[in-house]
Order: C-alpha cells, then sequence, then structure tokens
C-alpha cells in the first residue's frame, strides 16, 4: 500500500487508502520553519493489524529528515512509537 503525502502552508498529511477509501492517517501541523507536531494518528478497522499506524510514522519520520525538521510527537501513538524505537530519535 502506497503511503500518499499532502500539505498546505500550515498543516499536512500521510494517509494509506484502499479501494478509494482512507483506512489510515497521521496529521501533523507545522510549528515555524524547523518543526512539526505530529497531533493525531488513525487507522480504520479495516487497516487494523497490519502495522499501517506504525509506517506512517515512519514515514513522517523520514520526511522530517529530508527536510531538515524536528518532530514534536503530541499524538500519544506517535509519541510511544518514536520512543520505542531508537533509530527515529534522532529527529525528537
Amino acid at each position: 500500500m502506497e503511503i500518499q503525502h499532502r500539505s498546505t502552508e500550515s498543516k499536512g498529511e500521510f494517509f494509506i487508502e484502499k479501494d478509494g477509501k482512507r483506512i489510515a492517517e497521521m496529521t501533523y501541523s507545522k510549528a515555524g520553519t524547523a518543526r512539526i507536531i505530529i497531533d493525531h494518528t488513525e487507522v480504520s478497522d479495516e487497516g487494523r493489524g497490519e502495522g499501517l499506524g506504525k509506517k506512517l510514522v515512519k514515514e513522517g519520520v523520514e520526511f522530517a529528515r529530508k527536510n531538515d525538521l524536528k518532530i514534536m510527537p503530541l499524538c500519544p501513538f506517535a509519541k510511544a512509537i518514536i520512543q520505542k524505537t531508537p533509530e527515529f530519535q534522532d529527529v525528537l
């Protein structure tokens, strides 16, 4: 499944669609030019058990690295994944 990314001046989202329906998403807000705030991660019942939430967090971490950004994970799920994954902690 392909992770898609969409952003505006102040917000952004990573999401996965299946058969034209969004089954997982992670949203963020931009805090200045150096930081994003992950504020929400959600996986529908249809996508549960496939590790989609973690894949979205990983995509957010890679996006932050490519764009020289730091992440402030306000979303409890994203925060837990980043804290449990040592290789993600460079973006905090």
